[in-house]
């Protein structure tokens, strides 16, 4: 018996595929069977009131709660789909359709960080991977490596009576933020990062329940007594209160992203160093997934996409990226 899929990048990525239709991330309101959400970064969940039954982890839809969505699940998710932690945030997932037919990764990182596990695939014929860091520039350092530079920066910091901010995004990268750098004191939180660290630890993360959450109005009483270090979110770092921490205190900022790499980084983003920290895979850890899941196509998604399926190219794979708003992508066809 031969089988078909047919890909489509209209609405996010939409696969038909044993007469249902998947709606992966969408990002619109769509009219797909399913709609499977990968994680709880707002970008990903542009369907959430579309019709159809969604199809994500039950951590997902707990952070999403917390950030006003409201995500109805389907209780009886078809056994022809598996879900597989992706490492990318908490509840983070990927989507395997039949038995290893197609593997759509999410955003994903393979990196084992703080209290996530990393992303462990299996095989599969059709692997369609996100492709955000895509190009040669972009390799990480290991999470150990920036931790140790971290610290010897906020302890030659501290040494001169000087305050950190450290930034990251409130879901994701301030919890793991949170994580590794408990060990200083005094600590002190953002209210959008204090509700995102209270979600996790109600779903059972380890992370330090006693940081002071910064209260805007009680500025100089909080931070009367230096050095310290406040974990903030990345959109903060053109808000006025970061510049009149600044001003104030002479706080120094601290960015974490893997667009850091490039030197140009700290300065377009207007902060004082910068750390290639990231939530998901470096180039090569992206090689190393399409190797690992051995397909017989590929789909890059997202990013380079264009740049990553050109190098999948030239080592063997068939490999061809999804641009956004390609109406008729590809079909596949399965043996058996």
């Amino acid at each position: 018996m031969i089988s078909r899929i047919k890909i489509t990048a209209e609405n996010g990525i939409t696969i038909n595929y044993d007469n249902k239709r998947i709606d992966m991330d969408p990002t619109r309101k769509s009219n797909g069977d399913y709609k499977f959400i990968s994680h709880a970064h707002m970008d990903h969940m542009g369907g959430k009131n579309s019709s159809g039954s969604i199809i994500a982890s039950k951590e997902t839809a707990s952070l999403a709660a917390q950030r006003g969505v409201n995500l109805k699940l389907e209780s009886n998710i078809p056994k022809e789909f598996t879900l597989v932690n992706s490492g990318h945030i908490l509840g983070s997932r990927g989507i395997i359709l039949g038995d290893g037919k197609v593997f759509y990764t999410g955003d994903f990182a393979v990196k084992p960080r703080a209290f996530l596990e990393g992303c462990n695939p299996d095989e599969c014929e059709v692997l369609i991977i996100e492709s955000t860091f895509g190009k040669r520039d972009f390799i990480f350092p290991s999470i150990s490596d920036i931790q140790e530079k971290v610290n010897r920066l906020i302890s030659e910091l501290f040494s001169r009576g000087i305050p950190v901010i450290l930034m990251g995004y409130a879901l994701g990268k301030a919890q793991i933020l949170s994580h590794l750098f408990s060990s200083w004191d005094p600590i002190y939180v953002e209210k959008s990062v204090w509700e995102m660290n209270k979600a996790y630890i109600d779903l059972g993360v380890d992370i330090r329940k006693d940081f002071a959450v910064y209260d805007s109005t009680k500025q100089n009483e909080f931070f009367k007594k230096k050095p310290w270090i406040l974990i903030s979110p990345m959109q903060n770092r053109y808000n006025k209160f970061v510049a009149d921490l600044k001003k104030d205190f002479g706080a120094v900022t601290v960015a974490f992203s893997g667009w850091s790499v490039d030197p140009r980084y700290k300065y377009k983003m207007k902060v004082d160093h910068a750390f290639p920290l990231s939530d998901h895979s470096d180039f090569y850890e992206l090689v190393d997934m399409a190797k690992r899941c051995n397909p017989n196509r590929i789909y890059t998604v997202h990013g380079f996409a264009e740049e990553f399926a050109a190098h999948l190219r030239s080592i063997g794979f068939d490999a061809r990226p999804l641009s956004s708003g390609q109406s008729a992508i590809s079909e596949y066809f399965f043996d058996g």
